[in-house]
C-alpha cells in the first residue's frame, strides 16, 4: 500500500491522523481549517472518503462520522478511511446551508484555486480527498423544515455502484442523475463510485437515520472488504428502487394539515393533507398525483401556493419500502455488537 499525503502529512499504513486543511480565513484573521480524520489499515484495501455537512446546516452526517470514528472494529481495517465530518465550516459555525458568499457548495465542484470561496473549498475537498479515494459516501439531510425518508441517491446504471447502494441497506434507493456542479456529478465523470445519503431534516439530529446510515457506512466498508463480514444472521431485504419521483405542490396559500407520513405508500388520488384558511371558512385538499411511496416532506405547517409539500417516488413496491422503514425504525442496535451508543431523545 503506497503512501498517502493529505494536506502535506503524510500518512503511513497503520497511521491514525487528524488533519487540519487551510480554508479561507474569517475577516477577523482567526484561521479556519476543514477537519480530516485518516485512519490507514496495516494490510492493503480500497481508499474510501466519507463526508458531512457539504451543507453547513445538515447534521446528521456529522455524527453519522463521528459514531464511525469510535467504533472498535475500525482497528482491524483494511485499506484506507478519509473522514470529513465538516466540509463546508464556515456554513456549520453559521447554521446555514450555504457559505458566506451566498453561494452553494454542492453547485462549485470541482472549483478552482483561484475561484470564490466556494469554489476554493471545493477544489480543496476534491484535490486533497476526492482524488486520492477509489470510493465516496457523501453524506445529507433535507432542507430546514423539510424531511427525506433514509435513501441513498446514485447512478444505479452502473453496476458496481448499485451493489454498494444495495449493500448500504437504506429502505429506498432513487437512481437519479447528479445536478450540475454537484459532488456526484464531478465522481460520475471521473469514475469514482458515490453514494449519497439523504436522510432526515437540517438542523435536527434524528436518531433513525443516523443508525441507519451508521450501519450503511459499515455495511458498504465490509462489502469492500475493508472490514470483516458481519456475524448477525438475520437476513437483509434488497432495498427498493425508483428511477423517477414528483413534487406535489400546494394549491393554495393557507394553513397545512399533513395525513400522510414519510415513509408511508400512497395511491394516486389519495388525500396527502389540507391547506385551510385562518377563518375555517375554506380549505384546499392536497391529493396524490401518481400511486409510490412519500420519500419527502414539508414540516413547516404554513405554506404559500406553489409551495413543494409531498416528495413522491413512483415504485410499484412502496409496501415494501414502507414495511422496512417501520422495521428499521424499530432496530435498537449497533452496526458493531461491541459498541452501543446511547440514542438520541
Amino acid at each position: 500500500m503506497s503512501l498517502l499525503n493529505i494536506g502535506g502529512v503524510d500518512i503511513a499504513p497503520g497511521d491514525q491522523k487528524s488533519i487540519d486543511l487551510p480554508l479561507a480565513d474569517l475577516y477577523t484573521h482567526t484561521s479556519l481549517t476543514m477537519p480530516v480524520r485518516v485512519i490507514a489499515g496495516r494490510k492493503p484495501g480500497p481508499c474510501v472518503f466519507v463526508s458531512a455537512a457539504i451543507h453547513g446546516d445538515e447534521l446528521n452526517g456529522v455524527e453519522i462520522i463521528r459514531r464511525l470514528l469510535r467504533l472498535p472494529v475500525l482497528k482491524r481495517l483494511r485499506g484506507t478511511l478519509i473522514a470529513v465530518p465538516i466540509v463546508n465550516v464556515h456554513g456549520f459555525i453559521n447554521r446555514s446551508r450555504y457559505l458566506p458568499d451566498g453561494r452553494d457548495l454542492n453547485r462549485s465542484f470541482p472549483g478552482r484555486e483561484s475561484g470564490s470561496l466556494a469554489a476554493r473549498i471545493a477544489h480543496k475537498l476534491i484535490e486533497e480527498i476526492v482524488r486520492k479515494a477509489d470510493y465516496g459516501i457523501d453524506l445529507h439531510t433535507g432542507a430546514r423544515h423539510r424531511s427525506n425518508l433514509p435513501q441513498i441517491r446514485a447512478n444505479l446504471d452502473k453496476p458496481r455502484t448499485l451493489e454498494l447502494a444495495t449493500a448500504f441497506g437504506a429502505p429506498f434507493m432513487l437512481d437519479s442523475k447528479p445536478a450540475s456542479g454537484t459532488l456526484r456529478e464531478f465522481t460520475s465523470a471521473n469514475d469514482i463510485p458515490l453514494l449519497l445519503y439523504e436522510s432526515g431534516e437540517a438542523l435536527r439530529f434524528d436518531e433513525s437515520c443516523i443508525r441507519i446510515g451508521l450501519s450503511g457506512v459499515v455495511n458498504v466498508l465490509r462489502a469492500l472488504e475493508m472490514l470483516p463480514k458481519s456475524r448477525s444472521r438475520k437476513p437483509r431485504r434488497t432495498p427498493v428502487s425508483a428511477r423517477n419521483s414528483q413534487w406535489v405542490r400546494a394549491s393554495g396559500s393557507g394553513i397545512l394539515r399533513t395525513v400522510v407520513a414519510m415513509g408511508q405508500q400512497v395511491e394516486v388520488e389519495q388525500v396527502l393533507g389540507y391547506v385551510a384558511d385562518t377563518y375555517g371558512e375554506g380549505q384546499m385538499e392536497i391529493r396524490a398525483p401518481v400511486a409510490g411511496l412519500v420519500i419527502g416532506r414539508l414540516n413547516l405547517p404554513l405554506v404559500f401556493e406553489g409551495e413543494a409539500v409531498f416528495h413522491i417516488a413512483r415504485t410499484r413496491r412502496a409496501g415494501v419500502a414502507a414495511e422496512e422503514w417501520e422495521r428499521l425504525q424499530s432496530v435498537d442496535e449497533s452496526p458493531d455488537s461491541t459498541y452501543d451508543e446511547p440514542a438520541i431523545i
